[in-house]
C-alpha cells in the first residue's frame, strides 16, 4: 500500500540540529502513521456500509451512502428519512453534492436536523433536531 497519496499523521522525520545545519532525515515513514481516505458519505434512497480495518486488526464501519439518521428529539432517538442536505461547515460545495459530515445540517422528514457524529467513520448518521435545540 503506497503512502504518496495519503496524510501520514507524524512528526518531522528530519532531526534538527540546533545549529543551523542541513537537516538529517533519519527515518522512513511507517505504514501505522498513515490516514485513510476521506469518505465522502453521499445521500441515497438506502444505507449502504462497508467495513474497513482499524489499527491491531479492529474493523469498523464506513458509511458510503446514506438514507435514514437517527434523529434525537425529547422523547429519545427516532428514525427520519434523509431528504437533502441544506448547508455544511466544512465545505459549501458539499452541500451542492449531497455529502453528509459532521456539523451538516439535513432536512429530514421531522424537520431541520444537525449531524453530531462522523458518518464515514462510525457507519450511522445521527442527527439533533434544529428546533428543540434552540427552545
Amino acid at each position: 500500500m503506497s503512502l504518496s497519496s495519503r496524510q501520514v499523521h507524524a512528526g518531522s522525520s528530519t532531526k534538527s540540529s540546533g545549529n543551523g545545519k542541513i537537516k538529517i532525515k533519519f527515518r522512513d515513514r511507517h505504514r501505522s502513521e498513515a490516514g485513510n481516505y476521506f469518505s465522502a458519505t453521499k445521500l441515497a434512497e438506502k444505507d449502504d456500509a462497508a467495513p474497513i480495518r482499524r489499527r491491531g486488526g479492529n474493523v469498523s464501519m464506513k458509511l458510503k451512502k446514506a438514507g435514514i439518521a437517527n434523529l434525537l428529539t425529547k422523547q429519545g432517538y427516532k428514525k427520519a428519512t434523509i431528504k437533502g442536505v441544506l448547508e455544511s461547515k466544512n465545505n459549501r460545495n458539499f452541500a451542492r453534492q449531497n455529502i453528509i459530515t459532521k456539523g451538516t445540517i439535513i432536512n429530514t422528514d421531522m424537520g431541520k436536523a444537525v449531524v453530531i457524529n462522523r458518518p464515514g467513520r462510525e457507519g450511522t448518521v445521527n442527527a439533533r433536531l434544529l428546533d428543540e435545540q434552540n427552545a
